[in-house]
Formats: C-alpha cells, structure tokens, sequence
C-alpha cells in the first residue's frame, strides 16, 4: 500500500517552554518537539492535545522552529474549550504533539520575489516562510499582514519606504523588520500606522507600482480565512502572477483517515476531492479558485 506521509509525522510527548498572551485572546506557544523542529518547513502543522482530558486534538500552524534547540512555537487564538484549556497551560507541562503535516510551501526560485499575505491567524505560515527565506540566498520576500484585532506583537516602524505605499503606512511586523524583510500592516480597525483596508488592497497598491517587468519575478503566498484568500487569488488573476494558497479548514484525524477537511481541487484528469490535511493545506490557487481565473 502506499503510505506517502509514512516516516514523515511524528508523535511526540512535548514539553511546554514559554506561554505567551497577547490583546483579542491571541496567544504564543513555544515547546520542546525536537523531531518535529528538525523536520517542519513553513506551510506545515501540528496536531496537538490541548490538555489530558480533551481527547480531540487542534489543528495549528507552526510559525517557526528551531531544529538547533528542537523548539517549534505556534500562535493561537482561543476559539472552544480546547483553545481555551490550552490558554491556560503552565511551562513544564507536557503536550502530545503529532507533526510535522502536510504539503508546506514550495517557492519558486525563478520568482525570488515572494509577495506573503496573511490574514489573522493565517500570519504564523508566512512569517515562517519570511525567516526561512530571509537567510536562503538570493530571495526577495516583502510582506502583507491584516488583522481586525491587535496584532500578536508589537508593530514596528518600518526603516525603508515601499514604492507605491504612502509613507504614513508604516507600521511593520518587527521580526521581520530585524531580519531585513519589508512588511507592512493593514487592518479596518483604527490601529496607528496601519493601512486602513483589507491586506489583499494594500498588496495590489504595491503590485501596481511595479514595472511590469519587475512583476515577472513575483509569486504569491497567502494564508487566511477563506474571504481573504480568494481575494489574493483575484490579485494573483489581474496581475498575472502564480499564486499558492494555505487552506484553513475544520480537521478532526488530521492525518488523512477521516475525510473531514476534503475540499473541492481542479486537477489535469478534472475536479478531484483533496484532504487539506495531507494534500495541503498549501495548493495552487488556480486549482482552489479555478472559478476566479476562468478567462485569465
């Protein structure tokens, strides 16, 4: 039988290093999962007990990890009983982690510009993908992040300004500001410095200052809820771009067994069902949305 994912996931009995909370019930976990951190690639998740009498596991993102301290740290926002006793766990504590899963991001190296939009808690992925790129050579990452609640840091000011963006936009996420990516934040909310807007607007006001030559090196990675991922998709449609999206959806196994997160994919052989948890979560747009790009 095939078993493509066989040797690939992990369960391990993980310790909890740091629990840190931020405003809108926004929270920053950090464990000890050294073989999960050895093997995640942004675009990845856990599966992860939130507490010893919640059997059903949660599905969250990875935003970063460290194979050289075996740590992965995940951002979360309370939603249910399970997020809610997660909340409230205590470093020293154990978790039982099951990851890395799924398809993760997979860059183009012909397009080093990599456009990352990310809405709420759909940030974590690309700022993943942000720090893995910062230190891969030749790649060009600029970031768009939106939130309608305080972002889980503390927005920085941005040191460079962006052509097409108006200067007073500059509020940036400072991690990626130490790393030397550009970003910019974007929320309806009246947050300083921020653009006031969806985050898919502010990404296609900076597309449309580019040459059209400079755009031939420009792909788009977005994660979100799933109103801002079509959007991107639409950006991706009227700039020509590639585009690769990271599906959000309800899981329960998390491991493909169950069929419960299977979503509607266009395929060369026609429209297939794909599980989000093993066949993604991360997809080309066109196959999600082929509906979007129908003409383009």
């Amino acid at each position: 039988m095939n078993r493509p994912h066989h040797g690939t996931i992990f369960l391990e009995d993980a310790c909890v290093t740091a629990l840190q909370a931020f405003p809108g019930h926004q929270y920053l976990l950090r464990l000890e999962a050294p073989q999960c951190a050895a093997r995640a690639t942004p675009g990845t998740f856990v599966h992860l007990q939130c507490a010893a009498d919640i059997p059903m596991r949660r599905p969250l993102s990875i935003m970063n990890a460290d194979p050289a301290t075996g740590t992965i740290e995940l951002l979360f926002k309370v939603v249910g009983i399970g997020l809610r006793a997660l909340a409230h766990t205590t470093p020293g504590a154990r978790l039982s982690v099951l990851g890395p899963i799924g398809r993760g991001f997979e860059p183009d190296p012909a397009r080093p510009r990599a456009v990352l939009i990310g809405g709420g808690v759909g940030m974590p992925p690309l700022r993943f993908l942000a720090t893995r790129l910062a230190t891969g050579g030749a790649w060009r990452p600029i970031a768009f992040f939106g939130s309608e609640v305080p972002f889980p840091f503390r927005p920085a000011r941005a040191a460079t300004a962006l052509h097409g963006i108006d200067h007073r936009i500059d509020a940036s996420d400072p991690l990626l500001e130490s790393l030397g990516v550009p970003s910019r934040l974007a929320s309806l909310a009246t947050f300083d410095g921020c653009y006031r807007g969806y985050v898919t607007a502010l990404a296609a006001e900076w597309l449309a200052a580019l040459h059209a030559a400079e755009r031939n090196d420009v792909a788009i990675y977005a994660c979100g809820p799933a109103a801002m991922l079509q959007a991107a998709a639409a950006v991706a449609r009227d700039f020509g771009l590639p585009a690769a999206v990271c599906l959000e959806e309800h899981m329960a196994c998390g491991v493909g067994g169950c069929a419960g997160c299977v979503v509607p994919v266009a395929t060369p052989d026609g429209p297939a069902m794909k599980r989000v948890c093993v066949d993604g979560p991360v997809f080309d747009a066109r196959a999600v949305y082929p509906e979007i790009f129908a003409g383009a």
